[in-house]
């Protein structure tokens, strides 16, 4: 009877062109995963929402407005629940992110899903919470349960943070950080 290690390799004669193609598909994704900054994903800098140029805008309009001294793109648009859904949310909405761009089917405009919204209307009470349940704001918030439970907080305060982003026109003259060129520099230069 083989052994379950005899089952997996593969016969004398394969072993070179297995180990050989299990190495170019390794390289292969590699590459992809270096070119496509996947690292950078798992960070919480700002500047990799613009990995893509669809989200200069909304960049250009959050580095201008009051939460950028507070917050990174992460503390609003992901669920910080538990660890695990926060990076169950973060890997789920990168992979239809990554889908979006990779067969080049993005909108000019974008608008947020629903789940995104739910996890931005829980975050918006999370940091402001104590806000919101100061006595002293409470005649500014009508009530907190109606704030929290009825409402999003986005029906008031609709330009907080991003302004009125509809396209690269709504910050004409933004600074945006473009996004390093993955390609080496000794591919730039013309053959002799």
């Amino acid at each position: 009877m083989r052994s379950l290690v005899q089952k997996i390799l593969p016969p004398e004669k394969w072993k070179v062109p297995v180990l050989i193609t299990s190495g170019i598909l390794f390289g292969i994704l590699v590459f992809l995963f270096h070119i496509s900054r996947a690292s950078s994903y798992l960070s919480d800098d700002a500047k990799t929402c613009v990995n893509c140029h669809i989200m200069a805008p909304q960049y250009a309009t959050w580095s201008h407005s009051s939460h950028r001294e507070e917050t990174n793109c992460n503390d609003c648009h992901v669920p910080h629940n538990n660890f695990v859904n926060h990076y169950y949310f973060k890997a789920m909405d990168g992979l239809r992110h990554a889908t979006i761009f990779t067969l080049r089917a993005e909108p000019q405009v974008i608008f947020i899903k629903e789940a995104g919204q739910k996890v931005v209307q829980n975050n918006c009470i999370r940091c402001h919470e104590p806000l919101m349940t100061d006595s002293r704001m409470l005649n500014f918030t009508n009530s907190y349960q109606c704030a929290k439970e009825q409402r999003q907080c986005w029906e008031c305060h609709r330009e907080t943070p991003h302004g009125r982003v509809n396209s690269l026109s709504s910050v004409p003259n933004a600074r945006v950080p473009l996004p390093e060129s993955p390609v080496p520099e000794w591919m730039k230069t013309e053959p002799e």
